[in-house]
């Protein structure tokens, strides 16, 4: 599902919906998955709809946790009793990297009490006045060190507004995606990617909020938009090239399934195939389950390593009929593993709702 104006051509093999359009200039698309391929887009929701989803999220069970010790900075906060960690969490489609901005959808996450990974998807790569950065969803253009910059206001925001007895912690991840990057270097990109995780690692740590948030990086992989998987591939190289330890979500979709567009291998390289990544498939319907159950199975039995998920990754809001939510994602992928045999792959609990 991405939010870019396209001009769709329907691909016989995939049903994909192509070219044109991360510009993002005006009106975005989802792209809903029907027989789990890339479809048309339909028309979005308004902009502000992400709003209403704060309030939205199912109750979940609470997931297990360790507590760790909390190192905060001077913050004022309003007492409030305690309640059960949730293992849904909301990421988010960001149509500006502003520290102000991010603050605030922290410190929302937060009073959800969410635990678990969290994306925060600034658009497809890009090159601009001598820098690498991305457009965001507003179609313009954002430095990394900017993105950077307001993902740390996100976690100031969430470590300030939780509860000072909290044991809530989260995976924040600075998310792109392999639509048509415009940039010098796939590889540099995925080097810069890396390096601003890093960047953010150290300063959470600087500021006592490592407790709490860890750096993560996420790329919405997806088939039809790089066929020949080169440009995913360099990103990805790139990235285990100059990372310290952290990890690399993919959160993309398989687009028709094991050799449909891309190998077993190249499916299974950016799902945990190389050191610091993980999946975080999106799955919207049983069918996308059924493809990434499927490539569990043949990477346990053609490479004997495991597909490393992460959780699920879903979308939508009440006034977008967008597919299953986390928790029945959750479910139907884990009836899809053991349907393929491969039921002791570890699947956590819980996972996150995209919108935006």
């Amino acid at each position: 599902m991405k939010r870019y104006v396209l001009s769709v051509a329907i691909a016989l093999a995939v049903a994909l919906a192509a070219a044109g359009g991360a510009q993002a200039k005006a009106h975005h698309h989802f792209h809903h998955r029907r027989a789990a391929r890339s479809l048309v887009p339909s028309f979005a929701p308004h902009p502000r709809a992400w709003l209403n989803a704060l309030t939205e999220f199912p109750r979940n069970p609470t997931p297990p946790h360790r507590a760790k010790h909390v190192h905060r900075q001077a913050a004022k906060r309003q007492p409030r009793s305690l309640s059960r960690l949730r293992a849904t969490t909301l990421s988010i489609y960001e149509h500006r990297a502003k520290r102000s901005v991010l603050f605030a959808q922290g410190c929302s996450a937060a009073r959800r009490h969410e635990n678990g990974v969290v994306v925060l998807d600034f658009g497809k790569p890009a090159f601009e006045h001598g820098g690498y950065g991305t457009i965001v969803f507003s179609g313009r253009f954002a430095t990394n060190h900017k993105i950077t910059a307001a993902m740390l206001g996100y976690a100031r925001g969430y470590v300030s507004c939780l509860p000072e007895t909290s044991t809530a912690s989260i995976e924040l991840a600075r998310g792109t995606s392999n639509y048509h990057p415009a940039v010098p270097s796939a590889y540099e990109a995925g080097v810069r990617w890396a390096r601003e995780t890093n960047k953010l690692g150290r300063e959470l740590a600087r500021h006592g909020l490592d407790a709490h948030v860890e750096a993560a990086a996420a790329d919405d992989a997806e088939p039809a938009w790089d066929p020949s998987f080169l440009k995913t591939g360099h990103f990805f190289h790139g990235f285990r090239a100059a990372v310290h330890g952290h990890t690399l979500f993919d959160y993309g979709s398989l687009d028709g399934g094991v050799g449909a567009i891309w190998s077993a291998r190249q499916a299974w390289y950016v799902a945990g195939g190389i050191r610091h990544t993980k999946a975080l498939p999106e799955i919207y319907n049983s069918a996308m389950a059924r493809e990434w159950a499927e490539l569990a199975r043949i990477a346990r039995g053609r490479y004997h390593r495991a597909v490393h998920f992460a959780g699920v990754m879903t979308q939508g809001t009440s006034s977008c009929n967008c597919g299953l939510r986390p928790p029945e994602a959750h479910r139907v992928l884990a009836q899809a593993l053991v349907a393929q045999g491969v039921a002791h792959v570890q699947l956590p609990v819980g996972g996150t709702n995209i919108v935006g």
